[in-house]
């Protein structure tokens, strides 16, 4: 009896022994982790949804595609606007050199319609601008939205998708060449049309 422990009880244990490591090298059995992992960085592609034009990103990451509307087709079309004002007529009927009398302005998306408009300035010889124009860039051609009779501004998309347009204003002091004055006003798509919102004089 002495023996048969000395000999079968240290064979069945390495027997044993040896079937537990086997379990854990295939994977079936015990397994022992470091630190719980952490989960997936959020992929920096946009959801479908937002790449297809679908969704809503936040305004402040919008991009708007940069557009060169035809200046010949914009002067045509706001010589046709019966709205347009008598000075503004005049300097167009008698401007026959495009860049004497507009240039282009800013790229913007102010209308939230994914389809760009630019900003079109309107200016004397001298190139002193006095006004200016939304112009949406359409399959059709250009279509005037909306404009503005201001002394050389500066127009800009804010990051909420308004219209920031800068400009100078004269001051009591001022000499007739040189307004000192500046005015900010941010205008907004209300889904008809431009309101103000605001207007800053400095």
């Amino acid at each position: 009896m002495g023996l048969w422990r000395r000999t079968v009880l240290p064979a069945v244990a390495a027997v044993v022994a040896t079937t537990v490591l086997a379990a854990c090298a295939n994977g079936g059995g015990l397994r022992v982790e470091g630190p719980e992992s952490p989960p997936p960085a959020a992929s920096a592609t946009p959801t479908p949804s937002v790449a297809l034009g679908t969704g809503s990103p936040s305004p402040s990451l919008r991009r708007t595609p940069e557009v060169t509307v035809d200046l010949y087709k914009v002067r045509a079309r706001l010589l046709a606007d019966r709205r347009l004002t008598g000075y503004a007529r005049t300097v167009l009927s008698n401007c026959t050199v495009i860049s004497r009398c507009l240039s282009r302005g800013k790229t913007v998306d102010v209308l939230h319609s994914g389809t760009p408009q630019q900003i079109v300035l309107i200016h004397t010889l001298e190139k002193f601008v006095f006004g200016i124009f939304l112009i949406a860039v359409e399959p059709a051609g250009p279509r005037p939205i909306w404009n503005l009779n201001v002394e050389q501004p500066t127009v800009n998309a804010s990051p909420q998708g308004d219209l920031v347009v800068e400009s100078k204003i004269f001051t009591i002091n001022d000499p007739v060449c040189c307004p000192s004055g500046r005015r900010v006003e941010v205008y907004r798509w209300n889904g008809r049309q431009m309101i103000k919102v605001s207007s800053t004089d400095q």
